[in-house]
């Protein structure tokens, strides 16, 4: 059980939840620069990446996929949006709804920010990631 993670004074811990905070905090740390840049929050990179995942979302499948409080996405939103980051339409097959999906400025931060996630070059732009995907 005395098995380091990586960390000083980190251990591995059987538990799943506690492997699970372990890499979130590693995660943060690398995001954290980025958004720091930029003024926003890890909140906001969930959201970017989930409208990045899937353009057109709407707010209520993007709550629950973010894992962001329905009662604070609409403010995160706003932020993205005033960012020009994220787009904000009304959905075509159901005017009473909002879907979202990422400006060209919101995708290449987007990719910036998996890029560093991944402990990559922080350059890397959305085309390259494409490219890498797969993805256009």
């Amino acid at each position: 059980m005395g098995e380091h993670a990586g960390g000083e004074g980190s251990v591995l811990s059987r538990s799943r939840l506690v492997r699970l905070r372990q890499e979130e905090a590693e995660l943060r740390a690398r995001v954290q620069p980025l958004l720091d840049e930029h003024g926003l929050l890890p909140e906001h990179w969930r959201i970017l990446a989930v409208v990045d995942d899937h353009p057109g979302i709407t707010m209520t499948s993007l709550a629950a996929s973010a894992v962001v409080a329905a009662a604070s996405l609409t403010r995160h939103v706003d932020r993205l949006v005033e960012l020009a980051l994220v787009v904000r339409r009304i959905d075509p097959a159901d005017r009473r709804r909002a879907v979202l999906a990422l400006s060209s400025r919101g995708a290449d931060l987007a990719a910036r920010l998996l890029a560093a996630e991944e402990g990559s070059d922080v350059g890397t732009t959305s085309a390259d990631l494409a490219d890498a995907t797969g993805r256009a």
